[in-house]
């Protein structure tokens, strides 16, 4: 039996539904969604399994115009994304068509995905009239030369299956590159982090999200099979800690009860999550801060 495996990297606009195919291609939430922009800052990686093949996806951060180190090093980790894959899916969504971030990720895609598969999903199709989905699918292959065009809707799982077994087409013969029963690379201790981030995220309707990181510092295993996570989440200012205690300690409470709630779905056991909040004025430039988010410190020079 001849099997299959490779590299696959979703790439496209910060919201275009990256995280969400990701988590429909694979079966599993590995990546966090949330409706807040420019929530992906780790390459992280889902495998999915189709036939013999092994797909193994690079959930590349959402491309847009840097402004600070975060932005910078989370933009040149989507490109980087972009050149190691065997096949490289950009996403766009139906009822937004070509915006001006669309027209840059063209203007680049030449240069990045040389000799390389690339196939376009127009993603949310739901969302608009057939004639505006045909228009939009000329368009766009009459600026750049897909290979593929599929029309999804990576929330509904509509078309999802068919670009899947494609992908699987697409790779090179290899024998499989993870373990049968490992969805994600991503160590625990970072999918916990994202759970508590997601979660703070879809809390906190202010800027704040951008402003804060979740680092998980302790992971013990107890004898009774439950595990206990203490995490961290670093703010930038006294003023933001108030705003994710909330009042009488409220906010973290919730984030705490829907962040354990999740990870007990996911690991399958009783967790004892534990948060505390940390002001660090400077985390945005601390190289170890970056490591944790799988990021390269220097990628935001």
């Amino acid at each position: 039996m001849t099997t299959r495996a490779g590299f696959v990297a979703l790439i496209g606009e910060p919201n275009a539904g990256k995280s969400t195919l990701l988590n429909r291609m694979v079966g599993a939430k590995v990546s966090i969604v949330t409706h807040k922009v420019q929530t992906t800052r780790a390459r992280i990686r889902g495998v999915a399994l189709e036939g013999e093949t092994q797909l193994i996806f690079v959930d590349t951060p959402g491309l847009f115009t840097p402004r600070r180190r975060l932005d910078r090093a989370m933009v040149a980790a989507a490109w980087g994304g972009a050149s190691d894959a065997d096949v490289v899916v950009l996403l766009i969504e139906a009822h937004r068509g070509i915006t001006e971030g669309v027209e840059r990720i063209l203007e680049n895609l030449p240069n990045v995905t040389k000799g390389r598969k690339v196939a376009l999903a127009i993603n949310k199709i739901d969302r608009v009239e057939s004639p505006r989905l045909l228009k939009l699918t000329q368009e766009m292959n009459a600026r750049f030369a897909f290979d593929e065009t599929y029309l999804i809707s990576a929330e509904k799982g509509h078309g999802v299956d068919t670009l899947r077994q494609w992908l699987a087409g697409e790779m090179p013969e290899s024998p499989w590159l993870y373990p049968e029963d490992q969805i994600a690379d991503l160590p625990m201790r970072m999918i916990a982090a994202e759970i508590t981030r997601e979660k703070l995220t879809l809390r906190l309707h202010q800027e704040l999200p951008y402003q804060l990181t979740v680092e998980t510092e302790n992971w013990e295993e107890r004898d009774d099979g439950s595990a206990r996570i203490d995490q961290l989440i670093y703010v930038m200012r006294d003023g933001h800690k108030g705003i994710v205690l909330g009042r009488k300690g409220e906010t973290i409470k919730q984030v705490g009860a829907a962040s354990r709630t999740e990870l007990e779905e996911f690991l399958g056991r009783r967790v004892h999550l534990f948060l505390q909040i940390k002001v660090r004025p400077n985390w945005l430039e601390e190289a170890e801060r970056y490591s944790e988010m799988g990021l390269d410190f220097k990628d935001g020079n």
